[in-house]
């Protein structure tokens, strides 16, 4: 990382930049190009694994590419403000991210599944799994995909105070 001052370490500020990401763009590999999509998450963070799950339909694009290669990429982030400068060059932007790389995996087996989805709804909208209307079908009707990372970095440019 070229900015070193702007690099976050400790995990408790890494756990709530994941927490103010509500989406994260999945990059894959497509024809030799790259293929990046943005999808909602939900993630687990212990200090020091960082596994991100993402929920989509049991066909597409996206699931065809990961069978062909579980190499991905991956970028959140969370934006906070214009930094206006009094020349072009000074400005920039206050924000805070976090990017990697992963392994994928698609996600079968129904408790794993309900796992997965109960920390990307507890994710995306702070209620347990068990506050939502129980359907019996969803399980089979979604897929889960499941990036373990293997390298990631956070990064943030706040203003000061």
């Amino acid at each position: 990382m070229r900015r070193k001052e702007r690099e976050v370490t400790n995990s408790e500020e890494i756990r709530k930049v994941l927490g103010e990401c509500k989406v994260c763009r999945l990059g894959m590999i497509a024809d030799g190009k790259p293929y990046i999509v943005p999808m909602n998450m939900g993630c687990d963070y212990d200090g020091e694994k960082l596994i991100i799950y993402f929920h989509c339909a049991r066909e597409g694009k996206k699931l065809g590419l990961l069978r062909e290669s579980a190499k991905v990429g991956f970028e959140m982030d969370r934006e906070i403000a214009l930094a206006k400068g009094s020349t072009p060059c000074q400005y920039s932007y206050y924000f805070a991210s976090i990017i990697g790389t992963g392994q994928a995996e698609l996600v079968e087996e129904e408790e794993e599944k309900a796992k997965a989805l109960a920390k990307i709804m507890k994710h995306q909208t702070g209620k347990d799994f068990s506050d939502f209307e129980k359907n019996p079908k969803l399980l089979q009707a979604v897929m889960i995909i499941k990036v373990t990372a293997e390298e990631f970095s956070c990064k943030q440019n706040l203003p000061v105070n």
